[in-house]
């Protein structure tokens, strides 16, 4: 595991620590868990600009059109 400093407001600091103590959790397990969940939404997001394209030449343009081919 590697170290990684980084700079916080106050407020956000505070907010991060009162979260900490109502779960009974380490502030950097709370972090760590918050990079995960942003890094993969953003994997999400990436993957879906890139086969967007094929989607929509196959007319699958909203949730409802690709549960309705999935089901």
């Amino acid at each position: 595991m590697t170290t990684l400093t980084i700079r916080l407001p106050e407020l956000l600091k505070s907010d991060l620590d009162e979260i900490s103590r109502e779960e009974h959790k380490a502030v950097s397990d709370i972090v760590r868990e918050s990079l995960r969940r942003y890094i993969a939404v953003e994997k999400f997001r990436s993957v879906r600009k890139r086969i967007l394209p094929f989607a929509e030449a196959q007319g699958l343009l909203t949730d409802d059109d690709i549960f309705k081919a999935l089901s």
